[in-house]
Parts: structure tokens; sequence; C-alpha cells
């Protein structure tokens, strides 16, 4: 999880908080004194982002130990400890808003990821992520995706194409003339990514199966009815593209879509609709 992006995030965050430095710190807490802290979970949670948190005190003070006390990925009872830190009083305290704050966030990413994934157990169906993500954070917030036990969908622009309902519009209506050469190009220029396309009705899931070279075809927004006529036209017209149903998915319904037979289900709501974990840094 750590690379050079997140370790400059992490400067950055701390610069935000300290500004000219820890004033009340510096004011009730003596140079000299040591302390030893753990950080916990009150809640069940998934366990991401120690990495970084470990990163978030060793920038504050190379001298403070911090020692993991859990693994990535881990699912976490209430009260179960993270982290333990142990050196100077002040640096602990400095560290500890900014510690708390990335992990809040990425492990409450990573424990709603892992209610989805649990939601469709059994059913052979992938959770996807989006690029609905904190900007600067993306790699951070994939990674959590990734430790409750979903995919990431792509990473930018660049790793995947996707045909939107925008880039469809612009075209116009030559859009159908258009469509296959366009993509036979993008295959023949970018051999290895691949290549999804956005259908609003099923005429289109229709027309874009009949596409060489396309890989998933988005299902956007479609009804539960409309998602199971889209998997019979797939497995009769191109049984090896995969469907990714997308748009109005919540805990509530997520099995109902599994159980259409679509392949994919991608959510933004894993990163922009995750509650933080709640946890706290306790001073032995």
């Amino acid at each position: 999880m750590m690379n050079k992006t997140t370790t400059a995030l992490i400067k950055a965050a701390l610069v935000e908080d300290l500004g000219n430095g820890d004033i009340t710190s510096e004011a009730f807490i003596p140079e000299e004194l040591q302390s030893q802290a753990r950080i916990i979970t009150r809640k069940k949670a998934v366990a991401a982002g120690l990495s970084v948190a470990r990163e978030v005190f060793n920038q504050i003070d190379p001298t403070l130990q911090v020692t993991l006390l859990t693994t990535e990925g881990a699912t976490l009872e209430p009260g179960a400890p993270l982290l333990e830190i142990e050196g100077a009083t002040r640096s602990l305290l400095s560290a500890e808003r900014v510690a708390l704050n990335f992990l809040g966030r990425l492990m409450g990413i990573a424990t709603l990821t892992q209610s989805y994934v649990d939601a469709v157990a059994g059913t052979g169906v992938t959770i996807l992520d989006t690029r609905k993500m904190t900007p600067g954070w993306r790699l951070l917030e994939k990674e959590a995706v990734k430790l409750g036990g979903g995919k990431n969908h792509r990473i930018g622009l660049f790793d995947a194409v996707l045909i939107k309902d925008n880039h469809l519009a612009a075209l116009g209506t030559e859009q159908k003339n258009m469509l296959p050469k366009k993509i036979q190009e993008l295959r023949l220029k970018h051999p290895a990514l691949k290549i999804e396309i956005e259908a609003d009705t099923l005429e289109q899931v229709a027309f874009f199966l009949a596409i060489k070279d396309v890989n998933v075809v988005l299902l956007d927004n479609m009804s539960l009815k409309e998602m199971r006529q889209a998997v019979a036209l797939k497995n009769q017209m191109a049984p090896t593209v995969r469907l990714e149903a997308s748009g109005g998915i919540t805990l509530e319904n997520i099995r109902a879509v599994a159980e259409t037979g679509v392949d994919e289900i991608s959510l933004g709501a894993l990163t922009h609709s995750a509650l933080w974990a709640d946890l706290s840094l306790e001073i032995k």
C-alpha cells in the first residue's frame, strides 16, 4: 500500500494538521515523557491502512516503535487492537488524529465492501469498485476494496476502455455505423486492454454483443427483468462476454441482482458511501 504517492499524501496531511506545531502537547506534555498506546476498533471492522498509519507515526518521529497487532484484511471484533505505539508522548499525540483519519476511512471502505461481498456469497458474482474515489486517495481506497474482498474495476482512464453513454451521445446518429470499426481499431492499438461498453436498453445490449472484441457489456440502471433478458441474450449470442450490472444497487437488492445471472456488479457506494470505522487511540 505504500508508495511515493502515499508517502507524499501522508506528508501533506501532517503539514495540514500540524501547521507550526502541536501547541497543546508542547504546552502540557513534558518533552522527556514516554508512553505506550494502542489503536483499537470499537466495532466489528476489516483491517486496512495499517502500513499507512505506521508511516504517519514514523514521519512524525522515526524513533517511535510501531508494532502491527493484526494483518491487513483481517476481520476484527469490537475491542480488537490494530497497532501498538511506544515512544515520545508528544510525538504519539501529534500523529494520533492523522493516523486515525487514514485508518478510519480505509477500514470503512473495506468493511462496507465485505458486507456487499457477503451479500452475494455463493452466486459467483464479482463485486467491483468504480472511479468514484477521493482525489489523491485512489490507490489507497482501491486497495481497501480488495482487502474487503472486492476487485478493482480499473485504476483510471489509462488501463481499460469503458465506452459510456456520453461517448455514444457524442458520436450522434452515426454511432451504429462507427462503433464496430472504432472498436476494431482500438483492439489493434491496445490488444491487451479490456474493452467495455455501457448499455441503457436491451436493444443496445444485443447490438453491442454482436460487436467483435467487446469484453464486457455494462447494464446501466436496468430492472431485474431486463437484466435476466440481457443474460439470456448474452448466453445466446456471446457466451464469453461478461455482463456487469450497475446503478441503483443497494445491500437490500444486491442479492436479487446477483441472482439474475450477471457476472459482475460495480458500486460507487463502496467508496462514496462508506462510513468511517469507529477507532480509538488509548494511552496505557
